[in-house]
C-alpha cells in the first residue's frame, strides 16, 4: 500500500500556479510529472526535487518563497527535497533577467552570504526533511575537458536567441563568455543530483531545459521542470530583487513587511495573493469580487494580505502586532517598536531627527522639513528652527510615511 496520496490529488496540488507561457510545454510537463508520480506511487520511492538559490545577498525575499512553497508541497506529499545554494553559480550570477553583466563575486563572498539562507529557508521548509547542498561541491571539481564536453551540447545561436542576450547583441553591448557558462553549470546541477523535478521562475526555463538536455547526454532520464511567474517588487514594475531595492525580506521586522505590503501598487495585488499567500483560489477570487463590487475597500484587502504574509513567516502574534502598529501609524501615533530618543536639554528639531537616527544627516532633515515631510504629534513641522524642550512629556516625531521617533525627557 503506497504512503503517497492519490496521483490525481498530487498532480492538482503541484501543478497549481505553474506557468510556462506556452500551453504545449505545460501539457508535456504535466504528463511527465503525472508519470513520475504514478511510478513513485507504485514503487514507494519518493521523487527527488530541488530548486537552486544563488546567494547574491544575505537575505531571502518574498520572490524566493514562491518556489520554496512549492518545495514544501512536495515535502508534505512525501517527496525528497533539496534546497540547493548556488555557491559556485553565484560566482558568475544568473544572466536570465539581466540586460547587462552582473558583477562577479568570489566563492568566499558566496559562502558568506549563504550562511543565513539555510536558516531563513526553514521559515517555509520542514528543516527535518530538507537537504541543504552547495553546488561548488561538484562544479569546482570539473576539469576544462568536462566543461568543453558540456558546452558541446549547445550552439551559440541557442544562447543568442534568448531575449536578454539578443537585446544586448543588437545594441552592441558586451556579452561575456562566462555568462554562457551559467546555463551549463545550472544544468549540470541536475546531472550531479540525478533529480526527478526541478523548480524555478519562468525566466529560468532555458536553464532548466539545459538541465534536461545534459541529463539525457549523461544517460539519465530528463527531469521534469516546473516554472512559476515572477513576483513584482514594491515598485510594481521590476521583478523583486535586493539589488534593485524593491524587495520585501522575509527576515525583516514584521512592521516593515506589513507597511511595505500596504504601500504596494493596486495592480500587483492579485499577483501577491496568488503567489505568496496560503489562500485557496476560491478565497482569492471572492476577495477580488468583493473589491470590484465595492464591498471590500482595497486598503482593507491590503491589510488582510499584509497580515497573511507576516503570519506566514513570523507567526500570528507578530502579524497582530504589526496590524495594530499600522493602525497607530495611520492615526499619526508611533508603532510599538519605534526607537526612543531621550531629550536632556533644549534641542533643535533637525538635531533630534539626525541624532535619533531617523535621517542620515541634518541636511536630509532640513530637506524633509522643507517638503512638509515631518510631523510632531501629528502636526506638520513648518519651521527648521523649532526647538524641543525637556519636560513636555512623550512626543512623537514622524518623518516621511514609515519612520517614527518617541521623544522623552531625561
Amino acid at each position: 500500500m503506497s504512503n503517497f496520496p492519490p496521483v490525481d490529488e498530487q498532480t492538482r496540488i503541484l501543478m497549481r500556479g505553474v506557468d510556462f507561457g506556452d500551453e504545449q510545454t505545460y501539457k508535456n510537463m504535466e504528463k511527465e510529472l503525472r508519470e513520475r508520480l504514478q511510478e513513485s506511487f507504485d514503487t514507494g520511492r519518493p521523487l527527488r526535487i530541488y530548486c537552486g538559490y544563488d546567494p547574491s545577498s544575505p537575505d531571502l525575499h518574498l520572490g524566493h518563497t514562491i518556489s520554496m512553497r512549492k518545495l514544501r508541497q512536495f515535502q508534505d506529499l512525501g517527496h525528497d527535497v533539496t534546497f540547493l545554494i548556488g555557491t559556485f553559480t553565484g560566482m558568475v550570477g544568473d544572466p536570465s533577467d539581466k540586460e547587462s553583466a552582473r558583477r562577479q563575486q568570489t566563492l568566499d563572498d558566496a559562502l558568506g552570504k549563504a550562511k543565513s539562507y539555510a536558516e531563513q529557508a526553514f521559515r517555509v521548509l520542514d528543516g527535518a526533511k530538507t537537504k541543504i547542498r552547495y553546488n561548488h561541491e561538484w562544479l569546482q571539481e570539473l576539469s576544462f575537458g568536462d566543461v568543453v564536453g558540456l558546452a558541446s551540447n549547445f550552439t551559440v545561436q541557442q544562447f543568442l536567441a534568448r531575449e536578454n542576450f539578443s537585446k544586448r547583441y543588437q545594441n552592441g553591448d558586451a556579452i561575456w563568455l562566462h555568462e554562457f557558462f551559467y546555463a551549463l553549470m545550472q544544468g549540470y546541477d541536475a546531472v550531479a543530483q540525478e533529480t526527478d523535478v526541478q523548480i524555478g521562475g519562468t525566466d529560468q526555463l532555458f536553464n532548466l531545459m539545459a538541465g534536461r538536455k545534459l541529463m539525457e547526454a549523461h544517460g539519465q532520464r530528463p527531469q521534469v521542470v516546473l516554472t512559476f511567474p515572477i513576483l513584482e517588487g514594491t515598485d510594481g514594475v521590476l521583478r523583486m530583487s535586493k539589488s534593485t531595492g524593491n524587495s520585501i525580506g522575509i527576515d525583516e521586522p514584521p512592521g516593515v513587511i506589513f507597511t511595505k505590503v500596504l504601500n504596494l501598487p493596486d495592480n500587483v495585488m492579485r499577483n501577491y495573493a496568488e503567489l505568496v499567500t496560503r489562500w485557496e483560489q476560491a478565497t482569492i477570487d471572492a476577495h477580488f469580487a468583493a473589491v470590484t463590487s465595492g464591498q471590500l475597500a482595497m486598503r482593507d484587502f491590503k491589510h488582510k494580505l499584509a497580515w497573511e504574509i507576516v503570519s506566514i513567516f513570523q507567526g500570528d502574534e507578530a502579524a497582530n502586532q504589526a496590524a495594530e502598529d499600522a493602525k497607530r501609524m495611520h492615526e499619526g501615533e508611533a508603532p510599538s517598536d519605534a526607537p526612543v530618543f531621550t531629550l536632556a536639554a533644549p534641542m533643535n528639531i533637525l538635531d533630534v531627527l539626525a541624532e535619533g537616527g531617523v535621517v542620515k544627516s541634518k541636511g536630509e532633515a532640513r530637506r524633509l522639513v522643507e517638503q512638509s515631510g515631518v510631523r510632531l504629534d501629528g502636526e506638520i513641522v513648518e519651521s527648521k528652527e523649532l526647538m524641543l524642550e525637556p519636560g513636555a512629556g512623550e512626543r512623537v516625531i514622524q518623518a516621511g510615511k514609515r519612520k517614527f521617533l518617541r521623544v522623552v525627557s531625561a
